[in-house]
């Protein structure tokens, strides 16, 4: 059995930002999945913020999701620069 290089290396990241954040992932979706582009964000909430969120959905209507994905739209919103 081969043995793993013992030290790893990071790809170089492309001159322009944003061109790398806005490239599609290398993996390929499932068969049948939607077609669209969307990339995941994990990001570090309060249990207590959590609840909030959650609750504030329900109560809405939507999934947290959805909610946070048209606040976060609200925010940055597009500028000139994506359009091109």
């Amino acid at each position: 059995m081969s043995e793993r290089p013992s030290q790893r290396r990071f790809v170089a990241r492309p001159g322009d930002p944003d061109d790398w954040v806005r490239a599609p992932a290398a993996a390929k979706s499932a068969p049948g999945a939607d077609d669209a582009f969307t990339a995941r964000l994990t990001i570090d909430v309060t249990p207590e913020l959590r609840g909030r969120i959650k609750i504030t959905a329900f109560q809405r209507g939507q999934t947290v999701a959805d909610m946070l994905r048209d606040l976060l739209a609200r925010e940055f919103p597009p500028t000139e620069r994506d359009a091109s």
